[in-house]
């Protein structure tokens, strides 16, 4: 038979990224790009070469090397780490360029001048759980240098990584005189809340069916649901904690990331009619575990075993705290288990937010409410879609798309009152419709209801912005950064904090935030709108014609009547302030 045409061989590879990239291009976005590029020539090329490796890929602040043997891998990396430290001394404590590197040893396959495969994708997810400037090495790569190296390791136990079938060892490599984590504002070592302090991560799917995955987060995404309603607690958001899906986790390193005392995992078994939960909360700094409970039922008795859950947590962490709250924490649920489950399959895929996401999410919606018509969340649901496909411009009628919104939302809660994420989307309608008053009873009533639920802050941030109380704006933005400091939404939080400098006519640290944005979303065209308006004041022409053009390229139709309808100023001065960065920019309005 004869072989095609694919060549395959053995390599050790190296995964290697910057720490707070996002951050630090943000703060000085050309300083940022210049400097991996000054630290190849003077250290990481000439070191790579010195032990016979290739660079094969480069993407920002990540490399992708190979090696001929794991024993070079490994001894060039702790050189090149060590190294960085003499580098790294004479520069501000948040402007080092420190790395985290992974390390694996597999078949890969030759493409061009690329390299594929399984032993990447390994290399990679190992780099993603490493301390900043340490190394990380899969069992494989442990086994060939050990011996071979003089080195210490520390063996962390078998991890589970994302598209990895089987759980892998991983070791830490000994990086005596390595440089010290820098402090990365909201990447690592956040203080710890003055309230007793928790984050749910995603719950593993123990059903080993990859068509689960949507139940398992959706039992995870409740129990914080319920946990975040009360007030005595500090409740990481749901779009922080779940970033640990599918990857190794640390929880003494999710403690230190997300500023938070304790942790509760778990996991789920769906059989049939029978579901199984595991669940157990750790105190992150120590590790130990406090309380663990083995959950087994029907169906039926979804909901019960959730509140069982809830009230464990909060009577181990929070005894002060009445547990009869729970019964007034309650949602409305649903009776039909069948609408239950088309509800969590649209969350599932309205969290891609992708067009096809929240296509899927609206039909879940609908499907739900056939099922239930009485269904509170599957209407939330529906009106979040509908107004992220307004939002993103995916939608061929936005119009019509906003008011299906704003209608969704309002029989959210005239089916259940106390609904926050139904709140939290009609006030953001009101606000796009310039009824502001009642933008603000709206998002009032939600925060009352869930104070930990960021976007109910994100909201209130928004309205504050847009109404020209910029200062309050940013307080409620800033919190809701801290109470999701791994956000993947980040991009939504710094336009609404650009919104609130412009408030304030801050326009220097507006572009800043306008950088970061665009470094973290480079599609989303008003990153690139606020950064025209900002450098038009600012009379950085050069820059404010590169936004404005670019914001052009992604909305040809970017004129009055669009700056009008997208940013919904109470004020006409601060209106006529953005029309006016825009004729700065270079283009009349």
């Amino acid at each position: 038979m004869a072989s095609d045409s694919v060549t395959r061989k053995l390599a050790a590879i190296v995964s290697a990224d910057v720490v707070g990239w996002s951050r630090l291009m943000g703060e000085d976005e050309a300083g940022t790009l210049a400097a991996p590029k000054r630290h190849r020539e003077a250290l990481i090329d000439p070191k790579i070469a010195e032990y016979g490796g290739r660079v094969v890929g480069t993407a920002g602040d990540a490399l992708l090397i190979e090696y001929p043997s794991a024993v070079d891998a490994v001894g060039c990396s702790r050189d090149i780490q060590q190294a960085m430290v003499a580098r790294n001394a004479d520069e501000p404590e948040d402007r080092r360029m420190t790395f985290r590197v992974g390390i694996n040893i597999g078949e890969v396959i030759v493409d061009g001048d690329d390299i594929i495969g399984d032993g990447v994708n390994i290399a990679a997810r190992i780099q993603g759980i490493c301390q900043p400037g340490g190394i990380c090495l899969s069992g494989k790569v442990h086994d060939e240098v050990k011996g071979k190296l003089d080195a210490a390791f520390e063996d962390l136990g078998a991890r589970s990584f994302k598209n990895i079938a089987q759980p892998l060892p991983v070791f830490a490599l000994d990086m005596a005189g390595a440089a010290p984590a820098p402090s990365m504002g909201g990447e690592s070592d956040l203080a710890l809340p003055a309230k007793p302090s928790i984050a749910v991560l995603p719950f593993d799917n123990m059903s080993g069916d990859p068509e689960q995955d949507y139940f398992a987060d959706g039992i995870a995404d409740d129990i914080l649901t319920d946990l975040a309603r009360f007030r005595d607690l500090f409740v990481t958001a749901r779009n922080s904690s779940f970033t640990y899906k599918g990857g190794g986790v640390d929880i003494k390193q999710v403690g230190r990331e997300l500023g938070v005392r304790y942790v509760l995992e778990g996991g789920v078994r769906k059989a049939g009619n029978r579901v199984r939960i595991n669940a157990q909360l750790i105190e992150a700094e120590s590790g130990s575990h406090l309380w663990a409970e083995k959950y087994d039922g029907n169906l039926e008795d979804i909901f019960d075993l959730q509140d069982e859950i809830t009230a464990s947590v909060v009577g181990v962490i929070q005894p002060t705290v009445f547990l009869a709250e729970i019964e007034r924490a309650k949602r409305k649920r649903t009776e039909n288990l069948n609408a239950h489950d088309h509800q969590l399959r649209g969350w599932s895929a309205f969290f891609r937010l992708t067009p096809d996401g929240l296509s899927t999410a609206r039909d879940e919606a609908r499907a739900a409410l056939l099922v239930d018509p009485n269904y509170a969340a599957a209407n939330t649901l529906a009106a979040w879609a509908n107004f992220w496909e307004f939002l993103l411009g995916w939608s061929a009628d936005p119009s019509e798309a906003l008011m299906r919104a704003r209608k969704a939302a309002n029989e959210a809660i005239m089916l259940d009152d106390g609904d926050a994420n139904a709140h939290v989307v009609l006030s953001h309608c009101h606000l796009l419709a310039r009824n502001f008053d009642q933008s603000r009873a709206t998002v009032n009533r939600a925060i009352d209801l869930n104070p930990n639920m960021v976007i109910c802050l994100f909201a209130r941030g928004s309205l504050n912005g847009f109404t020209g109380a910029g200062k309050e704006g940013l307080e409620d933005i800033q919190n809701a950064m801290r109470l999701s400091p791994r956000d993947p939404f980040r991009w939504s939080f710094l336009n609404i904090e650009i919104i609130c400098h412009i408030a304030l006519r801050d326009h220097e640290a507006g572009r800043k935030a306008a950088s970061e944005l665009i470094a973290l979303r480079p599609d989303y065209i008003l990153g690139h709108a606020n950064m025209a308006i900002c450098c038009g004041h600012l009379s950085e022409t050069e820059q404010a014609e590169r936004a404005f053009k670019e914001t052009i390229r992604l909305q040809p139709a970017f004129d009055r009547d669009y700056i009008e309808a997208v940013w919904p100023w109470q004020k006409q001065e601060d209106m006529e302030h953005i029309i006016e960065g825009f004729r700065l920019a270079g283009r009349e309005g």
